[in-house]
Order: C-alpha cells, then sequence, then structure tokens
C-alpha cells in the first residue's frame, strides 16, 4: 500500500509545471559535474523538482555526511527515464502495465540505462553505482528512503 501511496503523491507533483526555484537549481547545479548538470537539465521540471526534493531528503538522511558523488546520485536517480520519453500518462501506464512493450521494458530499465549514460558520462563510481540501484552502502539505503515521497 505504501508503493501506491508513493505513486499517487508522484503524480500528483507531476500535474504542476513549475520548476524548481531558483535557490534549488542553484543548489543542485552546484553538486553536478558539467555533464551531469546537462542530463540533470534535459528532466522536466516536476522531475527536476522531484530530484531536488530526494537529494535534499537524501543529504539530511546522511546528516550532512554524504560526499558530492553521493548527492549527485541522489540527484540524478532518475534520470534514465529520459530515454523512455514517456510522459506523465504514459509512465503511469508503464508502471501499471509493466515492461510489455519496448519503451515500457526501458523505463522499466531506467536505472540500468542512467548508470550506463553517467559511467559514459565520467561520473564519479558511487554516483553511478546509487543511480543503478545496485549499491549495499549507507548510501543507497539513504537514497531508498529518501525517494519513498
Amino acid at each position: 500500500m505504501a508503493h501506491v501511496a508513493h505513486l499517487a503523491r508522484r503524480f500528483i507533483g507531476s500535474l504542476s509545471p513549475r520548476p524548481p526555484s531558483s535557490i534549488e537549481t542553484a543548489w543542485a547545479l552546484a553538486l553536478l559535474l558539467p555533464s551531469e548538470q546537462a542530463r540533470w537539465h534535459r528532466l522536466a521540471p516536476a522531475d527536476q523538482r522531484h530530484s531536488v526534493l530526494v537529494a535534499r531528503r537524501f543529504a539530511e538522511r546522511c546528516d550532512g555526511a554524504a560526499p558530492r558523488a553521493a548527492i549527485a546520485g541522489a540527484l540524478l536517480h532518475d534520470i534514465g527515464k529520459l530515454d523512455a520519453n514517456l510522459g506523465t500518462a504514459g509512465r503511469v501506464v508503464a508502471t501499471l502495465a509493466g515492461p510489455c512493450t519496448e519503451r515500457f521494458r526501458r523505463y522499466h530499465s531506467h536505472e540500468a540505462i542512467g548508470a550506463r549514460w553517467l559511467t559514459e558520462d565520467g561520473s564519479d563510481p558511487s554516483t553511478v553505482e546509487l543511480v543503478a540501484g545496485t549499491g549495499t552502502s549507507p548510501h543507497a539505503a539513504a537514497l531508498a528512503w529518501a525517494d519513498d515521497i
């Protein structure tokens, strides 16, 4: 049931076209490498807002001890979703239907896709690990907690 509540909150939040505030944007960009900034700028405003919210919660959960690369991973945790090129309605359908089409498969593989992109871009391995969702470090657990909004 918590997963459904999480998805409902994400859906409601995705309906607003409002970008993050200039303060939130500046904070995010200060933590990203130039290649990561270019990826982050491609996110829809709702996804940028979600990214900042998750990264701030992540940083708080880590009591201010998370390195820049880990916070970058939190900021970019959903970057691979860009590959599927689905809008809000398409993401809802993909979530409910599962990976039954090529685009839906790419959506459901967003962690691996994002990790591959960031590896190609030269991101720090700890950033890539968090985006891949494969780590077992305390940072991985903190990101999972922070994303459950």
